[in-house]
């Protein structure tokens, strides 16, 4: 039988499957030569159980931060905790507006043919809101994924889990040590769960949870940690799945460092692929080219740069196959 990389070599020779192949050799490339790797992580990935392959990355030392929207923080748990109870709907797209009330009737949270059970989250809900108040009782602050970090450290939420931890992706990169940043986690579940929390005077105040632009602060500090600057190595990749705000927020680090920071010694990003299906269109970020990061200082003329448009759960996993040489 032959393995998954000598099928893309193979096959993967024209369009989007020839850009595919381009983008996981210079993904390889760039690991071989000393690079570090940023992964930002839109759209339903977790719900899709790209943990499974994404978790192999971080331990294989192929990914070295992770910027994610406050969803795919959330839902690598739920599916830890809960996977056993959802529910998958075959026929999702014949779904009437009564079916779907029925469902919510029902406590499920649909996301596309996967529905997310409202109990999973209430289960968390309270574990959360109890290390938040201790959190601004004590003085406490930190990211949104520290938080739930605390939850899992001890071992205790081991008795709940309905899939193998080594399926986790915020496991291991917790295991791993690297950083995961959330913007805009406040659209999100656990981020409204925080919300509804302060307004109630449950949890005392926002301020335990650090702000967006203190994650900013800190994605500033690790690029120039590692992207080159004094060991020669490639500056740091970027590799992202889907669009919105974790990859803006993210690649937004580089521009600042230049410009905001009057810092023209630190190299650009020195790689770029997007897996995206949206359009390149009148103003829409989410589908704009790479070249057009280049205006925005976020990548350099001689940058690597891949734009794959194609469904993400199709083409993450065959490129992280490829570069782990299933």
């Amino acid at each position: 039988m032959g393995s998954v990389r000598e099928f893309i070599e193979r096959h993967f020779l024209h369009f989007n499957s020839r850009e595919t192949l381009a983008a996981a050799k210079a993904y390889e490339e760039h690991i071989a030569a000393g690079g570090k790797m940023l992964v930002a992580l839109s759209g339903a990935m977790s719900t899709a159980k790209l943990g499974q392959i994404l978790s192999r990355m971080i331990r294989a030392g192929k990914v070295h931060a992770i910027s994610c929207t406050g969803a795919n923080l959330e839902e690598d748990l739920f599916n830890l905790l809960a996977y056993r109870e959802y529910e998958i709907i075959h026929d999702w797209r014949a779904l009437s507006a009564q079916d779907e009330v029925a469902l919510y009737e029902r406590g499920f949270n649909r996301v596309t043919d996967t529905c997310i059970p409202e109990t999973v989250m209430r289960h968390m809900e309270r574990r959360l809101l109890d290390r938040w108040t201790l959190a601004c009782k004590g003085g406490e602050r930190k990211f949104e994924s520290e938080f739930l970090h605390d939850l899992f450290r001890d071992g205790k939420m081991e008795q709940f889990y309905q899939i193998g931890a080594e399926n986790s992706w915020l496991l291991a990169a917790w295991e791993a040590g690297i950083p995961v940043y959330s913007p805009g986690w406040e659209d999100s579940t656990t981020g409204n769960m925080f919300a509804a929390g302060v307004y109630r005077g449950e949890v005392p105040h926002h301020q335990c949870v650090k702000s967006g632009t203190e994650q900013m602060e800190h994605l500033i500090r690790w690029y120039l940690e590692n992207c080159g600057l004094t060991d020669g190595r490639p500056s740091v990749g970027f590799f992202q799945i889907g669009g919105g705000i974790a990859g803006d927020f993210a690649i937004c680090a580089v521009p600042t460092i230049i410009q905001d920071l009057k810092r023209d010694d630190v190299p650009f990003w020195g790689y770029f692929a997007q897996i995206c299906d949206a359009a390149t269109s009148y103003g829409g970020y989410s589908g704009a080219v790479p070249n057009e990061k280049i205006t925005w200082g976020k990548l350099a003329l001689d940058t690597p740069k891949f734009m794959i448009q194609s469904d993400a759960t199709i083409v993450a996993p065959l490129i992280f196959a490829y570069l782990l040489g299933d």
